[in-house]
């Protein structure tokens, strides 16, 4: 019986007997190993460590709201910002984040709006969710709009709409 080695033997000849490499077979990738631990040490992360870690950022812009208009930051996981009730609101994105919804999509072309106006509100909300970029637009203007406002309640101000009739 032949025994067939997976890995391919080292030839002397190629490598000097004063060769770190060829006393130790190892010595190469714990040298290599070394300097990458090295770069660690010294604080050098990839560019993009810090929107992984905690990368659920959004920044939440609102106009003709009444007192809630402003810019707010939004942190979630762990919760934080300047918004005015961050668990509040990380806990509705989670919820409308599930089962593969997008808690931040368009009114489809071909729905059905009843011809409701909500007042003048808009808002404007930016940043990184689950991972994805948002770039989402809202306003009250029909019914199709003033309910997908009213799902992200409270990361968008409730808007009393009897006061706007």
């Amino acid at each position: 019986m032949t025994h067939v080695s997976p890995c391919r033997p080292l030839r002397p000849s190629r490598l000097s007997r004063s060769s770190p490499s060829f006393r130790f077979p190892w010595g190469r990738s714990l040298l290599a190993g070394a300097v990458a631990l090295s770069g660690l040490a010294t604080g050098a992360v990839p560019a993009d460590a810090h929107d992984r870690v905690g990368g659920d950022r959004l920044t939440v812009t609102v106009r003709q709201a009444g007192r809630a208009d402003g810019t707010y930051l939004l942190r979630c996981h762990p919760g934080g910002g300047s918004h005015p009730d961050p668990g509040g609101a990380c806990a509705v994105l989670d919820r409308r984040t599930t089962w593969g919804r997008a808690p931040f999509a368009p009114v489809p072309p071909d729905a059905l709006c009843t011809m409701r106006y909500g007042g003048p509100a808009t808002a404007r909300v930016t940043g990184t969710w689950a991972g994805r970029p948002v770039d989402a637009s809202y306003d009250r203007a029909d019914g199709c709009e003033i309910a997908r406002w009213d799902a992200l309640v409270p990361l968008l101000p409730a808007q009393d709409d009897r006061l706007r009739q």
